[in-house]
């Protein structure tokens, strides 16, 4: 089976994550830092924005959208990775898997256990993506918990040496 590569339009599109490449990265960075100084200046004054494309055409952008580009863009900097899924959409169970970052024969496997809702198209399954994205919380909730419970007791039973200065 050949592996495809996929262009960031196309992975952008399969909801898959994307994160900034690291010779993109000080980019990224910069951006966030301009649109986050624009975002405190509209605050007060309301400057209007817009985008240039390449053969210098301007297009006015809107408040709603300049404000997603700013978050995306700060999460980028941060070297985390990002996800647009138009909320009340139904994903399939490839999609899903990607955005829960699990292969789909473990998703499939949570469907069958009734963790994750979903309904039956003929013989394939849909999600709906606030129930996939309701279990990624609770998912990431019961994590965190867990962790710390778990550093809680190695502390207890002295698993960690004092630092030495």
């Amino acid at each position: 089976m050949a592996h495809v590569v996929r262009t960031m339009e196309d992975r952008i599109r399969r909801m898959t994550p994307v994160s900034a490449p690291p010779e993109q990265h000080a980019q990224v960075v910069a951006l966030s830092k301009a649109l986050e100084g624009i975002a405190h200046t509209r605050a007060r004054t309301s400057p209007r924005c817009q985008l240039v494309g390449p053969g210098g055409i301007s297009i006015p952008l809107p408040e709603s959208l300049f404000y997603v580009l700013e978050r995306v863009a700060e999460v980028m900097a941060s070297g985390d990775s990002v996800t647009v899924v138009p909320v009340g959409r139904e994903v399939t169970t490839q999609q899903a898997a990607d955005l829960l970052n699990v292969s789909r024969q473990y998703l499939v496997r949570l469907l069958d256990e009734e963790r994750i809702p979903f309904r039956r198209t003929g013989k394939h399954r849909r999600l709906r993506i606030e129930d996939v994205l309701a279990f990624k919380e609770k998912r990431d909730k019961d994590r965190r918990a867990g962790l710390r419970e778990l550093s809680l007791m190695t502390q207890e039973f002295g698993g960690y040496e004092p630092e030495l200065k």
